[in-house]
């Protein structure tokens, strides 16, 4: 984290507010409140992702709103599952499946109500098929998917949990587990809305045991710290699990994202609005 991560948070408490439904006399109240926290982050030792955390299980605190997000989950699950079968057509169509359907996965990272409600799928999804990854992986991501017993996939936002299934269903891989949060936080998947886009048809789909917008592997369950320890191969998708497993140094691991912010382009050496595919450790 750097100081231009808490100024996203600042900058986030607004629409929270509205999602969480404060009451306007609490609001001032709240907002000190939260503004301490913020204040108070070591930013040696803190993971965005558990800040944004810790600050809406507090918000939760003063509201009666369960899931803030669930009609933007729902729309965006609506709208690219009416789309499925175009985008499947497209993949099958391609010369490269594999590289077609990985690019669609990729640019599904755009559908994100955590930060902004203004993104442009159409857009995203003409961009990626048409330039080069700013950092490309991806044909060491097919070597290791060939050859691996086991495969987990951490989910990221609903909507393109669509273009994710329709990924793992073009790899056709046997033995799939795809992780979700256990609560609802933000516009991130739990296992209600993997199961309404039909992920359990491609892979087995679990929980990983928290309710931060990532994956943070000191709060993650035991059950899901097994299945991670044992996977043999990790795919990370979007931003927030790369914010909690950016300092992981391991081979098994490949991140698939969009860059939606300077600070973590200049982290993973991309530009804002850039593509990348990038294993966390390459072999010598």
């Amino acid at each position: 984290m750097n100081y231009e991560c808490l100024i996203c948070q600042v900058k986030a408490l607004q629409q929270r507010l509205e999602k969480y439904e404060i009451p306007e006399e609490k609001r001032d109240h709240v907002v000190s409140e939260m503004l301490k926290k913020i204040a108070a982050t070591d930013l040696e030792t803190s993971f965005s992702p558990e800040i944004t955390r810790n600050i809406l299980a507090r918000l939760r605190e003063y509201s009666n709103v369960e899931d803030p997000y669930r009609k933007e989950k729902q729309e965006g699950n609506r709208l690219m599952l009416e789309r499925y079968g175009e985008f499947r057509e497209m993949v099958h169509n391609s010369k490269n499946p594999f590289d077609t359907a990985l690019r669609l996965a990729i640019a599904g990272n755009i559908i994100d109500f955590g930060p902004t409600n203004h993104f442009d799928v159409e857009g995203t999804i003409e961009k990626v098929l048409n330039s080069a990854f700013a950092i490309d992986h991806s044909q060491q991501l097919q070597n290791e998917i060939s050859k691996a017993k086991t495969i987990l996939y951490l989910g990221d936002n609903c909507g393109e949990m669509v273009l994710d299934k329709l990924f793992i269903e073009t790899i056709n891989h046997p033995n799939v587990f795809f992780a979700v949060r256990e609560k609802p936080v933000l516009n991130d998947a739990t296992e209600k809305e993997a199961r309404e886009v039909g992920i359990h048809h491609v892979a087995k789909i679990i929980s990983n045991g928290d309710d931060a917008p990532s994956t943070l592997l000191h709060r993650v369950s035991p059950e899901f710290k097994e299945i991670y320890q044992k996977a043999d191969l990790i795919i990370s998708k979007g931003m927030g699990n790369y914010e909690g497993l950016m300092f992981e140094t391991d081979p098994r691991l490949f991140f698939l994202l969009m860059i939606k912010c300077p600070v973590i382009g200049r982290k993973i050496g991309a530009e804002k609005g850039e593509f990348v595919v990038k294993r966390s450790v390459v072999p010598g």
